[in-house]
């Protein structure tokens, strides 16, 4: 397995490599876990949607003129999933509260009892003695990538058959993962822990593994048998989806790039812009350290992204992770003398939290800082309101309209 590099150029390449794979040959194989070395039939464009170095219209659209939207429509819910999770987050803010909160006192928790941390510490280091999920560690670990239905397993494994907290497997899977995303990951561990859909847990199975790993493991009665749902779990009243943003350019705009959207020339084209700066967040993800990997995958892909939206005042990419870091960032936007500054949308997360921050200070030196939505998530993050399928009733016909009508 190649790690990917974290460029626009770099995926569209990978997006006409797989685009073979999007078809009735990810709808039959899909599920199925040939191993980092193995010919899994999958896409592996996460890293660069995550990143928005890939868009899911265009990813989508590449697929159904590719196989045609029934052939496809099984990789095309899988792209559609990533946007109802980001629009279930988006509308519901309290879950990536709540999960950073109880990461932090889950972890102060472990550490607070030796026999608590040694476990949890085996289990990151694969030391469980269950092949398969000691693989898996090493596999994430080493590539930033697991296999979607291995990332399944070893939720449940994790929550129900070591008994760990949920909200540490997300922080770790979030610190390893090149497309770790918040809404994605908070939300799916979530629902593997049963607090996503009431009443509702996922539990990994001996043979479902055997099956769809071609033997290659086989955890027998090494498993739990049971995944209990939590009681009183309700989900919290809808917040707003964010609305179009009539956003205008001027002489004295300038342009902010973050990690989560590496394409703002798609969103507002390639104007003159007063001056560019990228900030980096990608440490906000943890209150543990981020694997090295994923920060160098940010990190190049910002690179990239000022590459691709040059001004005659480039700032390389500044942390902003820490009070100190966002000091700085004001004090470079400040020195630009730019009073103005557009902004992908930045979903909720640890970029949107230091963002946030950044944008409260900005406003105090009477500095705008203005974040504009795409048109596909004011389009489809309206529907994320119940399951995926409520959402899929609603995105699918729209999508069958939409390449009915090109054809």
């Amino acid at each position: 397995m190649n790690n990917p590099t974290a460029t626009r150029t770099a995926g569209l390449s990978q997006l006409t490599h797989s685009l073979p794979l999007t078809g009735s040959i990810y709808t039959q194989w899909r599920n199925t876990d040939f191993g980092p070395q193995g010919d899994n039939r999958v896409s592996k464009l996460s890293p660069w949607l995550r990143h928005r170095l890939l868009l899911e219209p265009e990813v989508i659209e590449a697929a159904i003129n590719a196989h045609g939207l029934d052939n496809a429509e099984k990789f095309v819910q899988e792209v559609c999933w990533r946007s109802y999770w980001k629009g279930f987050l988006e509308r519901r803010p309290v879950h990536w509260h709540d999960y950073v909160a109880e990461r932090h006192a889950q972890r102060a928790h472990y550490e607070r009892f030796r026999d608590l941390s040694q476990q949890l510490e085996r289990a990151e280091l694969g030391q469980t003695g269950i092949a398969c999920f000691d693989a898996w560690v090493h596999e994430l670990t080493t590539y930033g990538y697991l296999h979607n239905h291995a990332r399944m397993w070893f939720a449940s494994i994790w929550v129900f058959t070591l008994g760990l907290p949920w909200a540490l497997g997300a922080d770790f899977f979030l610190r390893h993962l090149l497309d770790g995303d918040p809404a994605s990951n908070t939300l799916s561990w979530r629902w593997i822990a049963g607090y996503h859909t009431p009443g509702k847990t996922y539990l990994a199975r001996a043979s479902n593994i055997e099956r769809y790993t071609q033997q290659r493991f086989s955890p027998g009665e090494t498993l739990a048998t049971e995944a209990p749902a939590p009681e009183g779990v309700e989900r919290p009243p809808l917040g707003p989806a964010p609305l179009p943003v009539d956003w205008q350019c001027s002489a004295n705009t300038g342009l902010l790039i973050t990690e989560e959207d590496l394409m703002p020339e798609s969103l507002f084209g390639q104007p003159a812009w007063a001056s560019t700066i990228a900030v980096q967040a990608t440490q906000c993800r943890s209150d543990a350290p981020v694997n090295t990997q994923v920060s160098a995958f940010a990190h190049a892909g910002l690179v990239d992204a000022l590459t691709r939206n040059q001004s005659s005042t480039d700032i390389a990419p500044m942390a902003i992770d820490t009070a100190q870091a966002q000091t700085h960032v004001l004090e470079a936007m400040r020195q630009t003398g730019v009073t103005h500054w557009l902004t992908p949308w930045v979903p909720t997360g640890p970029t949107a939290d230091a963002i946030n921050a950044l944008s409260k200070a900005l406003a105090a030196v009477d500095i705008q800082l203005e974040p504009v939505p795409r048109a596909w998530d004011v389009e489809v993050w309206p529907h994320a309101t119940h399951g995926f399928f409520r959402f899929w009733k609603a995105v699918g016909p729209m999508l069958s309209q939409r390449y009915a009508a090109e054809e």
